[in-house]
């Protein structure tokens, strides 16, 4: 009798995938799915692109290579407390959420906590790190749990002073939130600002009728100079600024390290290599041949970082205050550090002809610049010079100075050699080879903007980017060998649903890309390399931009995606980000280097607590610093009114166009009523406003004049008149008068501020 043919299973249908997903706790893969289902792998295939299908139709997301729901929150997440619900029960929502993809907030419900410790109770208006979990509630689509509050609730406020006759006067708040909002001041509590100062003020309870009464706390300078622009956004987005005395006596007490526990490195010819302006230097490189003859035509390069770990101990008032803090925020006019002075520009820069503790990573690589080895040690070293990127390169151009004539032969040809080795390494890994050069703001001695300019991009800025990626890669892996949990620098690839879009608007360019399926770093280097030189390049390269996903800090690893690198770990900057000094805590418990390393307690969860924090806090440094060089460049236009620029158009919405302009790189608004003699109707795809009636285009990456018709410096908002001519897309446009020619329209509304491009 012949044998009976085993059944095959049945491919779910999309409604028993959407419920499956819907039914785990945590996220889901494609492993999981087929597990559930029993599935084989011959109908992985199949499985796959259902998945796409769910995708592109805006039914789950993919993060961190699983499934979930749209819009679902991760099970870490940042949220505002922003009320409570009938029962008294406190509801959130989370900081960062996409309103155009997933439509309002979801709210979140908030637990009590028997962790918090006495203080920290979290209340309405704080911020706070939760552990969510779905919930079948309509009223509360998530419920949570507070892990730590960060932020509490303000009430200091941050505004311009007016004054009134007969005294006192009206607080104008410049956070863009409380916009059209006003205090009231007392004549006795204007601590004698005068019109036009920023000031802060704490807010007392208001009464029923009239504005809130409001007194003046400190005075932070007049308007009229750009140095109080930074002042602004450090307050606006509660940006930590002021350390505490327990922190700055830590700091202080704080003795250089000794030799004693460490190998002697001094007489090693290490160098740093940094921004003319740096005020700190917490890496410094060296290169040789490498002498072993298994080996013919590799290198030998160390890395040696400052070992911030040494002063800054687990549990300490510096900890406790570097994590609040997150990393440094840079603005043109000043720093705000994420350590004490005494230990960022002193003990820990690595300064020449002084003694220096330091973290250093020894790594051999080969004649194709891949690295086949690498040890970590704990060393006292002394920098041979202080070099600034320029200097390095011209030193390597045949333009020697006094400082680099006698280390050129010895020190830094053998570093570009090295450098030579890695590139070709580089270029066989392929990462995502952008080209978006990012302008910098020059300030006068007075604090005003003197110029904007776009730095070079020289070998010697790659050489060190290239050391330094090779160090944080030696760093992940000896963690991950050890076993010893660490913060990952993680970077997802992009979701199916943006790769569906940039292929979609590749087609209008007549640019093919493949249809489906997870993209790799090299296939959008060929799109870029396609476009190279080309009036579209711009274009391209700022889409590409704008499908990836934003990098960030985990204690999970699923790889950079845009360095096209498995493993990958910041460890070369512990004076300015604190992943990095985890990381250094990780290396130092991991080779049993002394009783400062990682304690028992930071396990995954608890990295992966940190990772969220500091994401937030890195995003909020990078909204202050963009938003302060807004500011300083509308503050730097605001007598050119009326005056004309060339630019390009950078976003398009259906409020309207946004332009950047070619000499200063500002942003600029021009809104939807105020384009043409049309309706314009915006075309998501295309990225364009396209008018009903003459098919005039205007579309992202389009070169224009513009007119500056307003700008608002505290706002850092500015708007313009388009004076270009669009593309005819459909059908001959009637004609008309030049528009340079015709008057101005007024306004009808306030400029609008464009959120800049996201960071790698």
């Amino acid at each position: 009798m012949a044998k009976q043919a085993k059944k095959q299973p049945q491919l779910p249908t999309k409604d028993e995938l959407l419920a499956f997903i819907a039914s785990q706790p945590g996220k889901v893969g494609t492993r999981e799915i087929a597990r559930a289902f029993g599935l084989k792998n011959q109908n992985r295939i199949a499985l796959k692109r259902m998945l796409r299908e769910l995708a592109d139709e805006g039914k789950v997301e993919s993060r961190r290579k699983k499934l979930h729901h749209a819009g679902a929150l991760p099970q870490v997440t940042l949220a505002d407390i922003t009320g409570r619900d009938s029962d008294g029960e406190l509801i959130a929502t989370p900081t960062e959420w996409d309103e155009d993809a997933h439509g309002a907030p979801p709210k979140i419900r908030i637990a009590s906590s028997r962790r918090l410790q006495p203080g920290e109770t979290a209340g309405v208006g704080d911020r706070a790190l939760l552990r969510v979990e779905e919930t079948e509630d309509d009223e509360a689509r998530y419920s949570g749990r507070v892990i730590k509050v960060i932020d509490k609730a303000k009430t200091r406020v941050l505004g311009i002073f007016r004054e009134l006759p007969g005294g006192g006067g009206r607080l104008i708040a410049v956070d863009k939130k409380q916009r059209g909002k006003e205090l009231t001041i007392a004549p006795g509590a204007t601590k004698d600002a005068k019109d036009g100062d920023l000031i802060a003020v704490s807010v007392a309870q208001s009464g029923r009728f009239g504005l809130p009464i409001a007194r003046v706390e400190e005075k932070l300078g007049s308007l009229k100079s750009e140095r109080a622009v930074s002042i602004i956004a450090i307050h606006a987005h509660q940006i930590p600024h002021v350390f505490p005395n327990a922190v700055l006596a830590e700091a202080e007490a704080a003795k250089p390290a000794e030799v004693s526990g460490r190998e002697d490195w001094r007489r090693l010819p290490l160098v740093t290599i940094d921004p003319a302006d740096a005020k700190d230097h917490d890496d410094a490189v060296h290169a040789e041949r490498d002498t072993d003859k298994s080996n013919p035509g590799g290198h030998v390069i160390v890395v040696a970082i400052a070992n911030v770990s040494h002063y800054v101990r687990p549990g300490s008032a510096l900890d406790k205050e570097a994590l609040s803090r997150g990393n440094s925020v840079y603005f043109p006019d000043r720093v705000v550090p994420m350590l004490p002075e005494r230990i960022s520009n002193d003990l820990c820069s690595l300064r020449p002809g002084e003694n220096r503790a330091a973290l250093a990573v020894r790594m051999v690589i080969g004649a194709d610049g891949k690295k086949r080895s690498h040890t970590f040690h704990r060393v006292l070293m002394k920098s041979a010079a202080k070099l600034y990127y320029a200097q390095a390169q011209a030193a390597i151009d045949g333009r020697t100075d006094d400082t680099t004539g006698p280390l050129l032969d010895p020190v830094l040809k053998p570093l570009y050699a090295a450098y030579e080795a890695l590139k070709r390494a580089r270029e066989e890994r392929g990462p995502l080879d952008l080209d978006l050069p990012e302008r910098k703001i020059l300030l006068k001695p007075d604090g005003t903007v003197d110029r904007v300019v776009t730095p070079e991009r020289l070998d010697a800025h790659k050489l060190i980017e290239e050391y330094m990626i090779l160090a944080n890669v030696a760093a992940a892996e000896t963690l991950e060998k050890a076993r010893v949990p660490l913060i990952y620098r993680v970077h997802d690839e992009p979701s199916l649903e943006k790769v569906e879009a940039l292929r979609q608007f590749l087609e209008t360019l007549h640019i093919s890309m493949p249809k489906g399926g997870a993209m790799r770093a090299e296939q959008f280097n060929r799109i870029l390399a396609k476009v190279k030189g080309q009036d579209v390049e711009k274009l391209v390269n700022e889409v590409v931009l704008r499908s990836q996903a934003q990098a960030e800090y985990s204690a999970e690893n699923y790889g950079h995606f845009g360095l096209n690198l498995r493993r990958y770990a910041h460890f070369t900057s512990p004076i300015r980000r604190y992943a990095d000094l985890i990381v250094h805590r990780g290396i130092i418990r991991a080779q049993k280097f002394g009783d400062d390393g990682l304690p028992e307690s930071q396990d995954v969860a608890a990295l992966n607590e940190i990772g969220a924090q500091i994401s937030a806090a890195e995003r909020r440094a990078m909204k202050a610093e963009r938003e302060t060089n807004d500011r300083l460049i509308a503050h730097f236009l605001a007598d050119k009114i009326g005056a004309t620029f060339e630019g390009r158009i950078s976003g398009v919405t259906r409020a309207g166009l946004f332009i950047k302009l070619d000499d200063t790189g500002a942003d600029g608004f021009v809104p939807a009523r105020m384009i043409g003699d049309d309706f314009y109707r915006y075309e998501e795809a295309q990225h364009a406003m396209i008018g009903n009636r003459t098919g005039e285009t205007h579309r992202l990456g389009d070169k224009v004049t513009v007119r500056l018709a307003e700008a608002a410096p505290v706002a850092g908002a500015l708007r313009f008149d388009l004076l270009s001519e669009g593309k005819i897309s459909a059908q001959r446009r009637p004609p008309r008068p030049d528009r340079s020619q015709r008057a101005a329209r007024p306004e009808r509304g306030r400029p609008q501020q464009r959120s800049g491009k996201r960071r790698r």
